[in-house]
């Protein structure tokens, strides 16, 4: 995968920033330690003054990069979001079974997911536990609708609509792919998170993972019609 990656260029919609922090080094160091400090202290509590200190540049150099810290946060999920879709995308190749490849794309987006070392200033392994915290927050705002007109959840529900073809391939007559695909992928966020913070309410812990929770669900739901 990292001689793959290494010819990819992860997709983010251009909008989001005002400059492409890909172009420098200052760009990638502002997104690598970004996820550093928001891991360390919420994103509530997370400013570009407080990241300017982390990185030793001006409050001010941030914001030649990033509008403000919502839009960090886009870009973030973003990343995160068109990342994923590479991966899926690689590990459904050339698997013909429509279940096998559905478990697989299930496997990818609901798994612990470990750094990619082919992506050298991205820890993987930090950003998804700030994805799990902290993604809702990138959709649940007054902002929402302008946003996605302009194209900033595209990514993710391209994700999502990837398997929604998934699912249908395995059974077409299913009805309800979209808010099942949809609920997979917020879902697996979900019980991670349970799992880390309120495990009374959930199955999931170090025995069985979302994963399994997952394809269980749909091997009986999918497969027994």
């Amino acid at each position: 995968m990292k001689a793959i990656f290494s010819t990819i260029k992860i997709q983010v919609n251009e909008k989001i920033y005002v400059k492409d922090p890909e172009t420098s080094v200052l760009g990638k160091n502002i997104i690598k330690q970004s996820i550093f400090l928001i891991e360390e202290i919420g994103f509530d509590n997370f400013t570009f003054r407080k990241l300017g200190a982390k990185i030793n540049s001006n409050e001010s150099s941030i914001y030649r990069y990033f509008e403000n810290k919502h839009k960090l946060l886009l870009y973030l999920s973003s990343w995160y979001w068109s990342w994923m879709e590479y991966k899926l995308i690689l590990a459904t190749t050339n698997i013909d079974d429509p279940f096998e490849k559905l478990r697989k794309a299930i496997t990818v987006v609901t798994e612990k997911i470990e750094d990619d070392l082919a992506t050298e200033y991205i820890n993987e392994s930090i950003l998804n536990k700030i994805i799990i915290a902290e993604f809702t927050k990138t959709l649940h705002t007054k902002e929402v609708d302008e946003e996605n007109k302009e194209g900033f959840f595209l990514i993710y529900k391209r994700v999502i609509n990837r398997l929604v073809e998934l699912i249908t391939a395995v059974n077409p007559e299913y009805k309800y792919a979209k808010s099942l695909a949809s609920s997979i992928i917020e879902g697996a966020l979900h019980q991670h998170f349970l799992r880390d913070h309120l495990k009374t309410i959930t199955n999931c812990n170090e025995e069985i993972s979302p994963t399994d929770f997952y394809i269980d669900l749909l091997e009986n739901l999918l497969k027994n019609k």
